[in-house]
């Protein structure tokens, strides 16, 4: 199937997930991906969960690649490498800092023999500044970055959350910064060499915390479920588990104080506005829990859209995946694969024209595309 990136080559040279995440992304959306990994295969192909041998990690963040193994130590395979380099539109790389320029295989050298080259870089910290060489694992960036220090309960300890978010992050914004120079390349005929760093894609997305830093000044407590500005906005117990609740105005206020059988707090000066509701969280959370705890959460739901609050129960990844409006807007796609036979994977998200572009295949067997990959850049015999 082809899709708005058709026609556009991607050497992926990146490993474990931020780069691999972002070169799938990609691949979605029609590009031809080169994935060249060492003769081990890239370290997530070694990390389970496995299936028949294959990981799971590795399947569902390199769909719609070509596998071709060099070994950069050897010259001739670094000399083949430059040489691919020399017939794309796109390299993405997330070695240490300096480690690319070192092998020859940098912005500058590549750059250099290909000058329409887009160049991407990613990396915990980025190519500059004095924590350019720290160890750049997603959760070192989760607690650099003030994610950390805001998510967890009330009166607890920070907390990461469930994902990890700092290399996705950045892998989502890696691909945004392709797209936006490859439009810029359309319009110059020059390529770009981009720098996108963990820390500050992870940084960039924190904008409650930074309302209540840079303009409150005051630093983000942790809240737990509930949200840290607005109320009541967050879970609250049922008979069988928990609910959530959206409020954010008057109108869905009056709403919810009339089906909870407390049309009074309308008129409650502490619950007159979201501020002060949320001055007053533990008064506005008894008053809601003296309800919803003598429902079950899928009663107190109906009750809430009833009245048309936004509301939900807390589904685990299975209900998430397996539910009627999920397979409606086709959220896992089962793709061909190798050696499953077909792969579950969860393409990118976004919908062209009433469509959902995704790879046409899964993850590829380790080198088992050296030789068309040469063949189709007129580089055959070169292995």
């Amino acid at each position: 199937m082809s899709g708005p990136l058709t026609g556009i080559k991607v050497l992926d040279l990146s490993r474990v997930l931020a780069g691999p995440y972002c070169t799938a992304l990609l691949a979605d959306l029609g590009a031809e991906v080169i994935k060249l990994e060492p003769p081990q295969g890239d370290d997530y192909r070694h990390i389970g969960p496995f299936k028949q041998g294959e990981s799971a990690l590795f399947t569902l963040n390199n769909r719609g690649k070509k596998s071709v193994v060099l070994d950069l130590k050897n010259p001739e395979h670094l000399k083949l490498a430059q040489e691919i380099s020399d017939h794309v539109d796109v390299v993405v790389e997330n070695f240490r800092p300096g480690v690319a320029d070192r092998l020859g295989l940098g912005a500058e050298a590549l750059r250099a023999r290909n000058p329409r080259l887009i160049y991407c870089s990613i990396s915990g910290f980025g190519q500059q500044g004095p924590f350019k060489d720290l160890p750049a694992y997603d959760l070192v960036v989760q607690a650099m970055s003030g994610l950390m220090a805001g998510t967890g309960e009330e009166g607890g300890a920070p907390l990461k959350t469930g994902e990890s978010m700092a290399d996705l992050v950045a892998g989502l914004f890696a691909s945004w910064s392709i797209m936006a120079a490859l439009v810029q390349r359309n319009a110059t005929g020059q390529g770009a060499t981009l720098d996108v760093a963990m820390y500050d894609a992870l940084f960039s997305m924190l904008t409650t915390s930074h309302a209540l830093h840079l303009y409150a000044g005051v630093l983000p407590k942790r809240v737990g479920n509930r949200h840290p500005l607005s109320t009541p906005f967050g879970c609250y117990a049922t008979k069988d588990g928990q609910v959530a609740i959206c409020v954010l105005n008057p109108k869905q206020f009056k709403a919810l104080a009339d089906l909870i059988g407390a049309p009074e707090a309308v008129d409650d000066p502490r619950f007159a506005t979201d501020e002060s509701r949320t001055e007053h969280e533990p008064a506005v959370k008894a008053l809601i829990e003296a309800w919803s705890q003598g429902l079950s959460t899928d009663e107190a739901v109906r009750a809430l859209s009833g009245v048309g609050l936004p509301t939900a129960p807390i589904w685990d990844i299975a209900q998430a995946a397996a539910n009627e409006h999920a397979s409606a807007r086709g959220l896992v796609t089962e793709l061909p694969h190798p050696v499953l036979g077909t792969a579950p994977v969860i393409g990118q998200p976004v919908r062209f024209d009433g469509e959902k572009p995704v790879a046409a295949q899964s993850a590829p067997r380790l080198g088992g595309d050296l030789d068309e990959v040469l063949r189709e850049l007129g580089l055959e015999g070169r292995a």
